[in-house]
């Protein structure tokens, strides 16, 4: 039987400080690191240890699955890593204060940046350059220069179908560690979600979610995902 799980990333330094973080690469904090311990004992106890796992190219997924995998003794499993996962790109919001936002573009305007499905936010004023080391540059990927949901689920599952619908054909439990948005991308598309109900849909960091999957690779019986708790 087919298993996923996903994996929201712990706390970031930049969560703590309510800064837009997108595709700029910062680490976990303290609580983050707490919360992969936490996640990876928490696969252990339910006994859902991944035979794979899949990851962005930000630190803050990476460390997190490394973490997990490493308090389930499956440190040594499979890994592929692609930009495809990465969070949705915020464009000019990057770097800036939730709060500071609101107060200069508005509540209303800022709350339909970050939650609707088809708004992307303000281009990057720096032409959308998020790539200090190059990491994009040498793998022919374009950093975008701004994104909304719509366009992560683009990215995301064409993805999804090449690469990790192959290893749950082969009846392996696959580990996506993740961010909120790519996370919900895949989550519209497992469980069908509407265009109108996604923007409610919140993923917990740090917080492993399971999805036993059918034949078609859907949720058993229409199921939601199951927080391991």
């Amino acid at each position: 039987m087919p298993r996923l799980i996903i994996l929201r990333h712990g706390q970031s330094t930049w969560n703590d400080q309510n800064l837009f973080t997108g595709w700029v690469d910062v680490p976990l904090n303290e609580r983050g690191t707490s919360e992969a311990t936490k996640a990876g004992k928490l696969m252990t106890k339910h006994e859902c240890l991944p035979d794979t796992l899949y990851t962005s190219l930000l630190r803050r997924a990476i460390t997190t699955a490394n973490i997990a995998l490493d308090n389930c003794d499956r440190h040594w499993i499979p890994v592929k890593r692609a930009w495809q996962l990465n969070e949705r790109h915020y464009g000019g919001l990057q770097g800036k204060n939730k709060a500071e936002a609101a107060e200069k573009f508005g509540k209303e305007q800022v709350h339909l940046w970050r939650r609707s499905y088809d708004v992307p936010p303000p281009e990057n004023e720096q032409d959308g350059n998020t790539d200090p080391d190059g990491r994009y540059a040498k793998g022919g990927i374009k950093v975008p220069k701004t994104e909304c949901l719509k366009d992560v689920l683009v990215r995301v599952l064409p993805y999804w179908e090449s690469d990790i619908v192959p290893d749950l054909k082969a009846g392996k439990t696959v580990l996506v560690a993740a961010h909120g948005n790519s996370l919900r991308a895949l989550m519209k598309h497992l469980e069908n979600i509407s265009d109108e109900d996604i923007p409610g849909v919140e993923i917990p960091t740090g917080v492993p979610i399971l999805y036993e999957l059918d034949d078609n690779l859907k949720p058993k019986g229409g199921a939601k995902g199951k927080h391991l708790d």
